[in-house]
């Protein structure tokens, strides 16, 4: 089980045997399915937004339910023991409504967060080109001035809630000559005229969270749709990146906790040459580092939220955080494998679905590489 921690009060631990249960009851018996289509549905968005899930930091001002990242976090880390990420919700409430409610004017804010909390609409961020990941600074995508209009033009891809998305928050380039002081950050919506959706793409893992292309041709948005300040979107997204990736790190910690449970009863039951797997000193001693490694895990999530409500939370330390907990997944879900020997690589079994869920995570928010980068510019 998730461990009980002290960063939580008491109305976080009502909170989160209501996301337990609800997850129990509306996600865990769809998720074969949802896999299978690639795209988790609708009506299960608006179930949760009904239940209170999605986007639950929103001020009471904007619809929203007036709690702190605390409950964001339970959202997450109940995610991640469920052992799946098929469901957005992170892309949704901790990303792109945390922009809208950051940047976004008034009218904005009234517009669309009531409906993201409600979960009538459904968010998208737009950064990833064909030709561009992590270097957001090169986005060749662009949005010019056209009188009251922006007329923007490029394409994008691995766009999580891409084929689902009716809110898209787009990377784009208002001034293409000054490189990152050029970027803003452009909501467009999903029935605009030019706007088209390419493949919701086949991937390895993840397979229920719809991942897609996206293209956007002489595509019409008024000037009032722009984030914040005209070339002021890249400090935005260095901004907002820390709490993005904090919620990976807390999705791996609480995905590894579940991969090491599963793991220690697999071992207490199985059994090889007359006697339990959990009876060699092998495993023993492997199970005992994984937990060893997640304690200071947990530690260190708890250290990182805490400081992200006290709004100190820089760009280094969650940059380590990412790293060290995605970094610390792959191992102990690679771990968890091999302890279940032969049927490890089962599809039946839960710990392969993790296995190739996990593999992502070392990639998407900002690869391993790029957080090692940005750590090593502090030393």
């Amino acid at each position: 089980m998730l461990p009980r921690r002290k960063i939580f009060q008491e109305e976080h631990q009502i909170f989160r045997e209501s996301v337990r249960r609800f997850f129990a009851k509306e996600m865990l018996p769809n998720l074969k399915s949802w896999d299978e289509a690639g795209i988790v549905d609708r009506d299960f968005w608006e179930k949760a937004g009904a239940a209170g899930l999605l986007c639950p930091d929103i001020p009471e001002e904007y619809g929203g339910p007036g709690g702190d990242f605390r409950y964001n976090a339970v959202v997450d880390e109940e995610m991640g023991y469920a052992g799946t990420a098929a469901p957005g919700f992170a892309v949704h409430s901790d990303i792109c409504a945390r922009y809208i409610l950051e940047y976004g004017s008034e009218d904005l804010k009234k517009e669309w967060l009531p409906r993201m909390v409600s979960g009538e609409i459904i968010s998208a961020i737009a950064m990833t080109e064909p030709g561009t990941g992590s270097d957001l600074q090169a986005v060749k995508a662009t949005a010019i001035r056209d009188g009251n209009h922006y007329v923007l033009n490029g394409q994008k891809t691995f766009i999580t809630n891409g084929q689902n998305a009716d809110l898209i928050i787009v990377v784009a380039k208002t001034n293409p000559e000054e490189g990152a002081h050029g970027v803003s950050l452009i909501l467009v919506e999903s029935n605009r005229e030019g706007f088209t959706r390419g493949r919701n793409l086949k991937k390895i893992g993840q397979k229920g969270s719809d991942t897609s292309e996206l293209f956007f041709s002489d595509v019409r948005v008024p000037l009032t749709n722009c984030l914040g300040e005209e070339n002021q979107g890249f400090v935005y997204l260095m901004q907002q990146l820390p709490q993005e990736r904090l919620a990976i790190a807390i999705g791996a910690v609480a995905s590894s906790q579940k991969a090491f449970d599963i793991t220690v009863d697999y071992v207490k039951e199985r059994k090889a040459f007359g006697r339990p797997i959990f009876g060699f000193q092998n495993t023993r001693f492997k199970l005992a580092e994984m937990r060893a490694e997640l304690a200071v895990g947990w530690a260190y999530v708890d250290q990182c939220l805490e400081q992200h409500l006290e709004k100190k939370l820089d760009v280094e330390g969650a940059a380590i955080a990412k790293l060290w907990l995605t970094e610390m997944q792959g191992r102990i879900v690679d771990q968890c494998l091999q302890l279940h020997g032969g049927y490890g690589y089962m599809e039946e079994y839960p710990i392969s679905k993790m296995f190739v869920d996990a593999r992502v995570q070392r990639i998407y928010g900002g690869t391993s590489e790029i957080m090692k980068e940005l750590i090593s510019k502090f030393i």
